[in-house]
């Protein structure tokens, strides 16, 4: 069974920088597909960073601001998040081959 596990949400202050996590288990292939959303209240879930097939897109939103990673052997997929803002504000989560992960909370305040 295919399970996503996500970390690394947290209270920041405007300008600080969080990195989250996200590891799947269950898999017998390298992360080839994975995308991070993010959904706000009220809010439509927006895309944030895709990779596929080691091509990487990301919002104009998170342009030069956020970095999508991954480690083959962990089995994990990182984003990296600098220079944040209130308006990142949103419950983050990662998308491997289909399946979903729990989400994690990330808050942009001072």
């Amino acid at each position: 069974q295919v399970q996503l596990v996500e970390s690394g949400g947290g209270l920041v202050q405007p300008g600080g920088s969080l990195r989250l996590s996200c590891t799947v288990s269950g898999i017998t292939f390298s992360i080839n597909h994975a995308t991070w959303y993010r959904q706000a209240p009220g809010e439509q879930r927006e895309l944030v960073a895709s990779m596929f097939s080691g091509t990487i897109t990301y919002a104009d939103s998170v342009k030069g601001r956020f970095t999508f990673s991954k480690d083959n052997a962990k089995n994990t997929v990182y984003l990296q998040m600098n220079s944040l803002k209130p308006e990142d504000t949103a419950t983050y989560y990662c998308n491997i081959h289909g399946v979903w992960g729990q989400g994690t909370q990330v808050t942009v305040s001072s």
